[in-house]
């Protein structure tokens, strides 16, 4: 049998092809969504909160490490903020 052969037999596939697969994820999906979506939020606005965290921690210690860079930054946020118009 030839390489060409088994990609044009449906039986060679595996059954994660087809409705077979489809169905049982349909089935474990409707029983549980409401549950896990809110799960699954909570974990993503604690995982949010915890790379803010890390993220201004981060911020803090390169100012603290980089003084010049963190004074010229803060030179043009100032900058910014006077020419803005409202």
């Amino acid at each position: 049998m030839a390489d060409g052969d088994l990609r044009d037999d449906p039986a060679a596939r595996g059954p994660r092809e087809g409705r077979d697969a489809e169905g049982m994820a349909g089935v474990a999906g409707a029983t549980g969504d409401a549950e896990d979506a809110q799960e699954s939020d909570a974990a993503r606005r604690r995982r949010r909160a915890q790379f803010l965290r890390e993220l201004h921690e981060a911020k803090q210690l390169r100012d603290r490490v980089q003084p010049r860079r963190a004074r010229a930054a803060r030179m043009r946020q100032q900058m910014r903020m006077r020419t803005f118009r409202w």
